[in-house]
């Protein structure tokens, strides 16, 4: 019941910065700051003086707007204060609203979270928020966009509403057959189960007044549960079954620039982010830790590693930079292979025996681009290599690249908007992509419950009806619905003050 008051834009010098409130004292908040007793109309912005309460001292000159709930993003009273973002005036309006009686800061995340509370967006549309705030590339943004307007969590309410159907036909089944209300039918076999009862219809088909029993005029036309369940079970699976293609779009996919020492893979790094990010020598082996950079390539977020020369090293603190750039081609959503273009054969069996030296497997199954660097240095031009390349069916998509002159940039730029095309998918095509680990670790609960009722289904019905509950447990976990308090702090904690 208390107000709550934070900085909502970013912070720093600005032009213009946003104050918020969200609360019952709202109002007399606002009232205090204008000195004036009337409000704007809701919605529209009023430029009013803003004043010290205690003081009556003018702090600043700026836009005001009333929100009365629930028509706010909070669904509580709120007020915004629009005033120019100069250090000074900002602290001079939060240090005048903290000594209002009943108003204090707010805490990390917590407009979102009262906007939660009161019903304005679920969990899903909450952490779509917190990504769109985050985005920093075209696709993330997108993604976000979708998330937050609720297209994620209207496709996981569809699933539960289904599983709420779905268990409502079993129970009635385990309840009144036994009276011959129910046939065995509602379970396993086909559809048009007519149910002529004097209570509320549990397939929410019969309107009232409800008939009195053995008289009902509708029959109710329904699927089976177990086909129900079985479709559900494959839905989610599918879904479950995307290469982490939100995840990777959320939080960047991650590659790896890997080869021997003194291949070119810091002059690489340095070329593709346009910058001195790594010590370049030609001294083999200078690169010993993992040297690490975001980038933008094409709308898509990549997070770029430049790794330690692969060879048997016989320097401790070498070695200690091979093993951590094995790690990390383990770990890798992308591998950049870095090769001498002068030294490599020049045919495609060739090329693909020195790849498969270079990245032992697991890593020879992560999508991977060849970059044979120093392509300069080629006698007579780029030679045999072009041909190499472009005939070489074992090999991935390859290229010949100048780190010096730049040549052959362009090409490998494009291959990599398309490999990170490939891995993130498009964000606005068909269903909303998986974007959190928490989702798909109870949407694998929840196809584990699932398959629970297939196992107790001859056996004990009551078993069978408690795996439906627990599938439907977790997919109100992910939305909000049910149980959410043990997740609600590790959601809005990320918020910044004021979102």
């Amino acid at each position: 019941g208390d107000t709550i008051f934070a900085l909502s834009s970013g912070h720093g010098r600005c032009g213009v910065a946003v104050i918020r409130t969200s609360g019952p004292g709202s109002r007399g908040a606002l009232q205090c700051l204008t000195a004036t007793p009337e409000l704007p109309p809701p919605r529209v912005l009023a430029l009013r003086r803003i004043r010290d309460p205690d003081t009556a001292e003018t702090l600043d000159r700026g836009l005001v707007v009333w929100f009365s709930g629930p028509q706010s993003f909070t669904g509580e009273d709120c007020a915004e204060l629009h005033v120019h973002g100069g250090p000074a005036v900002v602290s001079g309006v939060l240090r005048a609203l903290g000594r209002l009686p009943g108003l204090r800061p707010a805490e990390p995340g917590e407009f979102t979270r009262r906007a939660f509370r009161r019903g304005k967006l679920d969990l899903t549309a909450a952490e779509g928020l917190g990504d769109l705030i985050r985005a920093e590339t075209e696709a993330q943004r997108r993604q976000a966009l979708r998330q937050m307007e609720g297209e994620l969590g209207r496709l996981y309410q569809r699933w539960s509403e289904t599983l709420t159907q779905a268990l409502a036909h079993l129970e009635a089944y385990i309840d009144f057959s036994e009276d011959d209300n129910v046939e065995e039918e509602v379970l396993s076999q086909g559809e048009g189960w007519g149910w002529g009862c004097g209570t509320p219809c549990p397939f929410s088909v019969c309107p009232p007044p409800w008939s009195p029993p053995g008289s009902c005029p509708l029959p109710c036309s329904f699927p089976t549960v177990d086909a129900t369940v079985r479709a559900l079970e494959q839905e989610i699976g599918a879904h479950l079954q995307d290469g982490r293609r939100g995840e990777l779009l959320r939080g960047g996919v991650h590659a790896v620039i890997a080869g021997p020492p003194n291949v070119g893979k810091s002059s690489l790094l340095n070329l593709l982010c346009q910058r001195p990010a790594a010590i370049v020598s030609p001294v083999a082996g200078t690169t010993r830790d993992v040297v690490e950079v975001a980038l933008n390539v094409g709308g898509y977020p990549l997070v770029l590693s430049d790794t330690a020369g692969l060879r048997d090293a016989t320097d401790p603190i070498e070695q200690e930079g091979v093993s951590r750039a094995r790690d990390r081609l383990q770990q890798a959503d992308l591998v950049l292979a870095v090769l001498d273009a002068t030294t490599v054969a020049t045919e495609p069996v060739g090329l693909g025996a020195a790849l498969g030296s270079l990245l032992p497997p697991p890593a020879t199954t992560t999508p991977c681009i060849l970059v044979l660097n120093k392509a300069d240095l080629l006698q007579g031009g780029w030679g045999a290599l072009p041909d190499a390349c472009t005939r070489g069916n074992p090999l991935p998509p390859t290229t010949l690249l100048s780190c010096k002159t730049g040549q052959g940039l362009d090409h490998l730029l494009e291959l990599l908007g398309q490999q990170l095309a490939q891995l993130c998918g498009d964000p606005l095509a068909g269903s909303p992509s998986l974007t959190q680990s928490r989702h798909s670790l109870h949407l694998g609960d929840c196809v584990v419950a699932l398959a629970r009722y297939g196992r107790e289904r001859q056996q004990d019905l009551g078993l069978a009806a408690e795996g439906l509950r627990l599938a439907r447990r977790h997919l109100g976990l992910i939305t909000g619905q049910v149980g959410a308090e043990d997740i609600l702090d590790i959601i809005f904690r990320d918020f910044c003050v004021g979102k």
